[in-house]
Formats: C-alpha cells, sequence, structure tokens
C-alpha cells in the first residue's frame, strides 16, 4: 500500500516541501505525466488523472505558480491572513508586521478569510502556489486540508493572536481561556455577582466566554447569561445585545464583551436608558483599542500589544527565511487588564 511521502523521504528540498516528483512517484507515473495531468487535464487518461488528483489530495501539494527557475529563489514576500480589516482589531499587528518586514526588506500580501464560510483554504492554495517566503496566519483552527497543505509546503508558517503547545510551525500569541478566566476573577473582585457576556461568533471568542463562564461557575455564582452576535462585532450589535439582555427579568451588573466595539454599543445603550456605568452596571471591553482610554466612562478593556505580536511574527519569519534556527518556535506575548472608569 502506498502511503504519502514521509518528512525523512522528502529528499529534493531542503525544506522539506512535498514536490511533483512526491506526486507522481505515489500516482506511480513520470513526473511529465503528473505535471500534465495538473497543467492539461484533457491529455491524459481518466484514470492516470484519477491517480494523480488523488496523490495531490493526500500529499496537500499545490504545484508552485512561478517559473522553475526562480522556485529556488526567495521571492521576499510575506503573505498574512486576518479575519477582516474592516474591524480595528488587528490594524496594529498588520501595521507592524510590515514596517518590520519593510525593514529587512520584505513585503507583505494580505488577504481576507472572513468569518463566516471562511475562505482559509482558498486563499492557502493561492498563497502556497505562489511560493512566499512565509505565512502569517490569525488564529490556530484551520481546516484539515489546510494543514496538510501548510505542512507539506515547506514554507515558514507562524500562527497569531493566539496559543497552543502544538503550533503547524511557529506561534506568537495568548491564551485567550486565560483572559475568559481572569476577568472573571477580575469582576468578582470587584463586588459583581451578576454576570453577562456579549460575544462574537467566532471561534477565539467563543473559547474566551467559555472559559469565562466556566470560572464563574467555580466562583459560585450563577450561569452566566450570554448573548451571541454576528463577527466581526459591531457598536450597534452591542447596544442590541445590552437592550436583549436588559428585556428579561434577571438583572445584570456587569457585562464582558468579546470587543471594545461591543463594549462601546453596550455603553452608549446604557447611558441611553439612564443606567449608570459602572454604579448600576459594570463594562469590560477586549484589544483596548486607541478610543477605550478616550470613552466617557473610559473603557476597562483587556489589553493585547498587537504591535509586538506583528513584530515577533516578522523576526521568525525573517530568520527562518535566511536560514536561521529559531528557537523558542513558541512565544506567549500575554496580556493585562486596564482597569479604568467602567468598572
Amino acid at each position: 500500500m502506498d502511503h504519502a511521502p514521509t518528512p525523512s523521504r522528502r529528499t529534493r528540498r531542503s525544506s522539506g516541501a512535498v514536490t511533483l516528483h512526491d506526486v507522481a512517484r505515489l500516482a506511480d507515473v513520470a513526473p511529465i505525466t503528473a505535471s500534465r495531468a495538473l497543467n492539461t487535464p484533457d491529455r491524459v487518461s481518466p484514470e492516470v488523472l484519477r491517480k494523480v488528483t488523488d496523490a495531490v489530495r493526500r500529499t496537500g501539494y499545490v504545484p508552485n505558480l512561478l517559473a522553475g527557475g526562480l522556485a529556488s529563489t526567495r521571492s521576499r514576500l510575506v503573505a498574512a491572513v486576518v479575519p477582516t480589516i474592516a474591524g480595528p482589531v488587528f490594524l496594529q499587528t498588520v501595521h507592524a508586521l510590515t514596517e518590520a518586514l519593510a525593514a529587512r526588506g520584505y513585503q507583505l500580501m494580505l488577504g481576507q478569510s472572513g468569518y463566516v464560510d471562511s475562505r482559509e483554504d482558498a486563499l492557502l492554495e493561492a498563497i502556497i502556489g505562489r511560493r512566499p517566503d512565509g505565512i502569517v496566519l490569525t488564529g490556530i483552527v484551520h481546516s484539515a486540508q489546510g494543514r496538510k497543505r501548510l505542512l507539506a509546503a515547506g514554507i515558514p508558517v507562524v500562527e497569531t493572536w493566539d496559543l497552543t503547545p502544538t503550533p503547524i510551525d511557529m506561534l506568537v500569541g495568548f491564551s485567550h481561556e486565560e483572559v475568559g478566566r481572569r476577568v472573571a476573577a477580575f469582576l468578582h473582585a470587584k463586588g459583581r455577582r451578576r454576570l453577562a457576556v456579549v460575544a462574537g461568533d467566532d471561534e477565539r471568542s467563543r473559547r474566551r466566554h467559555g472559559a469565562f463562564s466556566a470560572a464563574v461557575r467555580e466562583l459560585g455564582l450563577r450561569d452566566v447569561r450570554t448573548v451571541v452576535v454576528p463577527a466581526p462585532t459591531t457598536l450597534r450589535s452591542g447596544r442590541s445585545a445590552l437592550a436583549e439582555l436588559l428585556g428579561t427579568r434577571k438583572g445584570v451588573d456587569a457585562v464582558f464583551c468579546s470587543s471594545d466595539l461591543l463594549a462601546l454599543g453596550v455603553i452608549t445603550e446604557a447611558q441611553s436608558r439612564s443606567i449608570g456605568v459602572p454604579g448600576d452596571l459594570a463594562v469590560v471591553g477586549f484589544g483596548d483599542l486607541e478610543f477605550a482610554a478616550d470613552t466617557n466612562p473610559a473603557l476597562t478593556t483587556v489589553r493585547i500589544d498587537a504591535a509586538a505580536i506583528g513584530r515577533e511574527a516578522a523576526r521568525f519569519i525573517v530568520e527562518r527565511a535566511e536560514g536561521r534556527l529559531v528557537d523558542p518556535r513558541i512565544v506567549d506575548v500575554g496580556f493585562s487588564i486596564a482597569d479604568r472608569q467602567s468598572t
């Protein structure tokens, strides 16, 4: 029984990338036949096409769209994939990544994957085929096929804005679960006992508010009331969420929001209803965006050093692209709670 190439058998590229020769060997055809099946499938038999297509699927191989003579040279191009640039939360990371790469002679190509019906797999196929010197991803949750393609490509990969002991390659981020636990303890220490969450429906937000809810139960408080809104989150969805929370008989004296924009919406809606913040309602955001310290009242929020994430990701990519060892491969940038007037 044939098996996909293992790292020890990949001898044609020092990066460990799966090559066309690996695909041809697995399909039991000549490399020129495999190339023909991929580029002009109407010129091969259905059986050959089936075998080559199956080998591509099993190895995660993505054809190199660069000319063959250029495949071994550095492109000095780095690709980054973020869920969206419509919201400001990732902009500091993108800016710092762009500046740090430019200082070393590299350029950034940016793609948006979206939150719902993510386009990440399609983006990765297009990106890998152009063989950038590195790929920077947001988060650690990818499809099985996307992960296989990244491993097969042999291109340096940095996952960001998350934390796991088993990254694809390298990682710069922080623990969303720890954020949730720390905010729960923070609000409990402030004397708040009727806690609620207003959260976006993206995966990282779900882990934050899941950990928050678990910590609240461990503190002996009643279950957290939760309103989930579509990502990317907005000020308007924050206002609507608070209105929904207030529309029930159970009282709320603190709300943890999955973004500063949501938190601003909650504060705005509270003020429109003459609900005192923080007297009647404490509000905590996430991200510490530029406006957070200038709201009225100033917003308590989870501060993430987004620029440090971008700089570290750029350092990782450049070090690897220039043949140097990266150790450690995981950097936890941590977080802090900016304690301001809204709590």
